[in-house]
């Protein structure tokens, strides 16, 4: 969705909110980050470097060294220590040709011990916006231990698009977007299509020392929803545009996909034999079902909020972004979801129908500012080290401060996961030792 549509959809929301809600929902805990990565910058000066989307890397004998991987859109991806000091870049491929477009970095995930070449190889998974690809980077524990740049790229040069047809089609740009994750004998990735409803599984083959994908299954999601009134309505886009889904994540254990559609709620697909299988709208966006209309001279919708049929939910307000999961022992833990239009986050159990358990905000702190809009997210439940012991979440921030000028900053934060289980009125669970992000088997 355009900057402009998000503008407006959050102003919005912002209005339902106060207006309908805000009388009858609790207020969300608030905690803040520990850590916060250098700021970046999307203009020229800065590379056009926007961050994105994070992924945590579990060091599989010190902990303390593990690292934090950020995509940047144009400018391709930061590596990252547990203090937030940038320990490697890694640019975004240059465009094939005079008219096509550059490589673009949007969501990051983790793929364990992968067999490749015969060895077992940790990766990093990035979803090519720009070239419509999957891009494989393996991560070196030796390199990381001696403090040299750990990622290298392992992507198969024969990899096709994941959605387009051919190279033409690419460069229009409905392209990969949304990136999730899993394995179990094998390993998968699901990717989502940029303006369009498309998820698509895909499972990862060594080609020769190098990693390549071939397609399983495809799913498209609604773009149209029958109303409880009997009235058909379909979400806020830019014309030609269809409701997408970014924010991503697997349930590593139970091998069900979490899905944010921005303008529509959260999703839950189980995921069986490599198949997609039939979704549920698990909690809608607060302006589900609003009527609206589109500003040509703006280039905007504008939501007639006056005529809410109150047909949408009461905890995200669009968009719907970055998701993550949190495991526990037992099957216990919580999906998160980032609630864009009002920045919070909503916490659902892990268990079930995924009740709502609460919200919660990152606010301003003596060592970092607050995060707003924020995109992408993840969570670890294992200790790492003496400045994260209990687990870790991480996510992006949409407006980075201090601002320089105009400039505009975005950059990742570090928040201890008890900081945010303690904030609850019932805390949520602080679980170290159930569930091994290196062992999903």
């Amino acid at each position: 969705m355009s900057a402009s549509a998000l503008t407006a959809i959050a102003a919005a929301a912002l209005a339902v909110v106060t207006a309908a809600t805000a009388t009858t929902q609790p207020v969300p805990a608030t905690v803040t980050a520990r850590v916060e990565t250098p700021a970046v910058y999307d203009d020229e000066a800065g590379g056009n470097a926007n961050a994105d989307d994070p992924a945590v890397w579990v060091d599989p004998t010190r902990p303390e060294r593990s690292i934090v991987i950020g995509t940047l859109k144009e400018a391709g991806l930061d590596v990252y220590g547990l203090d937030g000091r940038r320990l490697q870049h890694i640019a975004a491929p240059q465009a094939p040709g005079e008219d096509a477009a550059p490589g673009r970095f949007n969501n990051v995930d983790i793929v364990y011990g992968f067999d490749l070449a015969g060895r077992k190889t940790d990766l990093a998974l990035v979803s090519d916006r720009g070239r419509d690809r999957v891009r494989a980077y393996a991560i070196d524990p030796v390199a990381v231990a001696k403090g040299r740049p750990p990622l290298r790229d392992v992507t198969a040069a024969d990899v096709a698009p994941v959605f387009a047809a051919d190279e033409s089609e690419v460069d229009e740009q409905r392209t990969a977007y949304g990136l999730a994750a899993y394995s179990d004998d094998d390993a998968y990735v699901v990717v989502s299509r940029r303006e369009e409803t498309s998820l698509r599984l895909l499972e990862l083959e060594d080609r020769g020392g190098r990693v390549g994908y071939r397609t399983e299954d495809t799913l498209d999601l609604p773009t149209s929803f029958t109303l409880p009134d009997g009235a058909s309505w379909r979400p806020c886009a830019d014309p030609g545009e269809r409701p997408q889904v970014e924010g991503m994540a697997v349930d590593q254990e139970e091998h069900v996909l979490y899905a944010a559609q921005e303008a529509v709620g959260l999703w839950r697909v189980e995921l069986d034999d490599a198949e997609f299988e039939k979704p549920v709208l698990l909690d809608r966006v607060r302006e589900y079902g609003t009527p609206w209309t589109y500003d040509s001279a703006e280039e905007e919708c504008v939501l007639d909020t006056a005529n809410d049929p109150g047909f949408g939910g009461r905890h995200l307000s669009a968009d719907a972004e970055g998701v993550t999961v949190y495991h526990a022992g037992d099957g216990a833990g919580y999906v998160l979801a980032s609630s864009q239009g009002d920045n919070t986050f909503a916490a659902y159990d892990r268990k079930g129908d995924n009740t709502y358990l609460g919200s919660f905000a990152i606010g301003d702190g003596a060592a970092t500012d607050g995060v707003q809009h924020s995109d992408g997210s993840t969570v670890v439940n294992v200790p790492l080290g003496r400045s994260f012991p209990r687990g870790l979440l991480v996510t992006h921030d949409g407006e980075a401060a201090p601002a320089d000028g105009d400039r505009e900053s975005t950059n990742f934060k570090f928040t201890p996961w008890e900081s945010v289980a303690r904030a609850f009125p019932r805390p949520l669970r602080v679980d170290t030792e159930s569930f091994d992000p290196r062992d999903t088997d």
